[in-house]
């Protein structure tokens, strides 16, 4: 059983994943009532003698299969238009962070902060706790106020990387000299963990990402710490 849950998707924790994760339920709903009723029609066609060999046409049938799979597809299409557009919606952001890859580690800034900004190493193994994950966990965890909007500017400083954390819904391109611009909302506290998604060199599995939503006040301390 647990080897089936790990095959899923990790626990929604914005509105955009949450939609992405009915999206791909959706979806394969009806990918396998295709797949279903095409393989029956095959099996027993196949096996069933009462047919006629000799039938060369049916406009009707045809006009079927031609008029099902363009309604299959608007069904499919549509709501995955709608989340393009949501995914790609920047709603008046509380905050904004800017995300720079680098070889290999993450930079972040707080650009509404003064002197808000910090590089974000992964944990060698060595010197993990016992409550640290191995390859995940870094020094500068990157604070972020729960049920706020946040937008993400993300670039390189050197090659392509890839800004991503599942459990938010987020993935972007790091290009080195263009800002990609992401945003999402995250509704409950807790750590989320990402890591690049390009292939960026010999490191790229070691520049892990760990997102820390927190209650508003915890917030506004934490970055008055930073910039004090």
């Amino acid at each position: 059983m647990a080897t089936w849950s790990a095959i899923g998707f990790q626990n929604a924790a914005s509105p955009i994943m949450e939609q992405l994760i009915f999206f791909h339920d959706h979806s394969m709903t009806i990918l396998i009532l295709i797949i279903t009723i095409v393989g029956y029609n095959l099996f027993s066609t196949c096996f069933n003698i009462n047919i006629d060999q000799h039938m060369l046409e049916s406009q009707s049938l045809e006009l079927f299969w031609t008029i099902v799979p363009a309604f299959i597809l608007l069904f499919i299409g549509l709501p995955s238009i709608r989340l393009l557009y949501l995914l790609d919606e920047v709603y008046n952001p509380a905050i904004t962070l800017k995300t720079v890859g680098h070889q290999w580690y993450w930079s972040y800034e707080y650009s509404d902060f003064l002197n808000a900004e910090f590089d974000s190493y992964m944990i060698p193994t060595n010197e993990l706790n016992t409550d640290m994950f191995r390859l995940l966990d870094v020094d500068n965890r990157t604070a972020i106020p729960m049920n706020s909007q946040v937008r993400t500017l993300i670039s390189a400083a050197d090659v392509l990387h890839s800004w991503t954390v599942p459990s938010l819904g987020v993935k972007a391109d790091a290009v080195p000299g263009r800002l990609n611009q992401v945003s999402f909302y995250c509704n409950r506290p807790g750590l989320f963990f990402g890591q690049c998604s390009e292939i960026c060199g010999a490191n790229h599995s070691f520049m892990p990402i760990v997102i820390e939503s927190v209650p508003t006040k915890t917030f506004i301390s934490w970055i008055k710490k930073m910039t004090s």
